[in-house]
């Protein structure tokens, strides 16, 4: 399982990226092995405010639709239109395959979140 070191993970199968631009939210290359096939996934406005926990967008495969959780909250300044016109390359490239990108209203948020390495004990107990 492929796991980057690069960003941090939520228990509801999440991964966050902080760089200067904002903070990009994605699903773990687990989630996306265990739903399948995507076929469509629905995202939010630009310019909404999410809180942390709070579902942002829905994920669709050939098994099954799946809710995705904002590990972190705050406010939505892009939304990857890409995945909707092509929802299938979450599955070839979930760490590439951004949802949205927000500007976090509480960095303290982060701390809350697991490494790469406490996500991938996580995934082998569950």
């Amino acid at each position: 399982m492929n796991i980057p070191t690069d960003r941090k993970y939520s228990k509801e199968h999440e991964w966050v990226k902080v760089s200067a631009s904002g903070v990009s939210i994605g699903i773990t290359d687990h989630a996306q092995h265990a739903l399948g096939d995507i076929v469509f996934v629905e995202l939010p406005e630009t310019g909404m405010e999410v809180g942390a926990g709070e579902v942002f967008a829905v994920v669709e495969s050939v098994k099954a639709a799946s809710d995705v959780y904002a590990p972190v909250g705050g406010k939505i300044l892009k939304v990857n239109e890409e995945l909707l016109a092509s929802p299938e390359i979450i599955n070839s490239e979930p760490y590439e395959s951004w949802f949205i990108v927000i500007e976090m209203s509480d960095q303290g948020e982060l701390e809350s979140l697991l490494s790469a390495d406490e996500y991938g004990q996580f995934c082998k107990e569950e």
